[in-house]
């Protein structure tokens, strides 16, 4: 739900092709005269990338680079300390009790992710914290990271379950090592123990609000089984079904970070609304990947969400414009190729554009909400996941 590099261009010492170098030119002196000595420019023929065009050597002094992109290495730097932490800890946490469920375990936690879900609770609980003027996290902070992660990774086992996946992370799932009934009680137990956890945790408004990020996760679940096929599923479904599935953990974890910091309900409830906004953004650019991407980068088929009949933000915009894609829809895709007629009508409808327009509105709606915190090192990378989740669909 929650992955992405891409090339660089760099020109310095490089070849570029002359109508490159020409464009390049324009808009670097379009707006003064033009001067009276050049520095020269070293010309020769090495491999242009068109028959007949020459190739030009251009000066170090003058590197042009694109943009640096945000990476998740860089994203997860300030909170490295605390991310280590929590991974130490995050297999003690289910206990010794059961051989089965300390095996599990180690596959779960041993499988790696990029615990972007705990790294945004150290984030807010940092940036936050310099608001309240606490020099240092408190335990509450660090517990309430291991709880999110927990939560997470038992809906993950379980929607591992409801969607036969065979794969999580590169690894066998759960199901697949130790079959559907321990995978279940698996999912089970660790929404059990982090709820034990929570409880210890002792703010009642905390423990409200990651409660009903589980029951959320079953709402969305239910919601999405029940509109399999249905075209006639609206864009306001869609986002109320995200925000179950995804938007809501992400906002109550953010907002209960806040409020262990002590910070204004104003901050609070602007946390809140970064990390729905935030986890809105994300679903919507996975829902685009699945039909901008190869079977490889997803790790699953491409267009398995529609293939399932799981109506997703483009295909919703695309059924708009287009009364065949209805039609193929309703067969559930009983012909042969009509899954991959399907998935090129909602390119050539405008679904991948407009749904790439609704992850940026969330994305800068995220952006707005960090307005209230002072400028820091933990707001930058707040403000870099924004950045780093746009950045897959670019």
């Amino acid at each position: 739900m929650l992955s992405v590099s891409s090339p660089r261009m760099h020109m310095s010492r490089n070849v570029v092709d002359l109508g490159l170098l020409a464009a390049c030119r324009c808009r670097r002196w379009a707006a003064r005269p033009a001067p009276r000595r050049r520095a020269p420019c070293v010309c020769f023929v090495a491999a242009p990338s068109q028959t007949g065009l020459a190739a030009i050597d251009v000066p170090a002094a003058g590197t042009a680079r694109l943009p640096e992109r945000v990476s998740i290495a860089s994203l997860l730097d300030v909170v490295s300390d605390d991310l280590l932490k929590l991974n130490n800890n995050l297999k003690s946490l289910i206990g010794a009790e059961n051989p089965v469920l300390v095996s599990a375990a180690e596959q779960i936690f041993g499988a790696g992710g990029k615990r972007l879900r705990p790294a945004l609770v150290f984030l807010v609980s940092r940036a936050t914290a310099e608001v309240a003027g606490l020099s240092e996290l408190t335990t509450e902070h660090k517990r309430l990271a291991e709880i999110i992660e927990m939560i997470h990774t038992a809906s993950l086992i379980h929607d591992d379950v409801i969607d036969d996946s065979g794969m999580r992370r590169g690894k066998e799932t759960i199901h697949q090592l130790y079959g559907t009934r321990i995978a279940v009680l698996a999912g089970d137990f660790m929404f059990a123990q982090s709820s034990w956890f929570l409880a210890n945790l002792e703010n009642i408004e905390v423990i409200k609000l990651i409660s009903q990020v589980i029951k959320d996760f079953a709402s969305g679940e239910i919601k999405q089984q029940s509109t399999l096929f249905d075209c006639d599923v609206t864009l306001d479904d869609y986002l109320l079904k995200s925000y179950y599935k995804t938007a809501s953990l992400l906002a109550s974890s953010t907002r209960s970070a806040a409020i262990f910091s002590g910070v204004s309900t104003t901050v609070c409830e602007q946390m809140y609304e970064y990390g729905r906004n935030l986890g809105l953004s994300f679903q919507v650019v996975d829902d685009i990947l699945d039909f901008t991407q190869s079977a490889e980068q997803l790790g699953k088929p491409a267009g398995s969400d529609l293939a399932k009949g799981n109506l997703t933000a483009p295909v919703i915009f695309a059924l708009q414009e287009s009364p065949e894609l209805r039609e193929i829809i309703d067969s559930e895709f009983c012909d042969t190729g009509s899954l991959s007629a399907a998935m090129e009508l909602v390119h050539k409808s405008g679904g991948i554009r407009r749904a790439q327009e609704l992850a940026k509105e969330k994305g800068d709606l995220a952006l707005q909400n960090l307005q209230c915190l002072p400028r820091s090192h933990f707001r930058t990378a707040l403000e870099n996941m924004v950045t780093y989740n746009l950045e897959r669909i670019d």
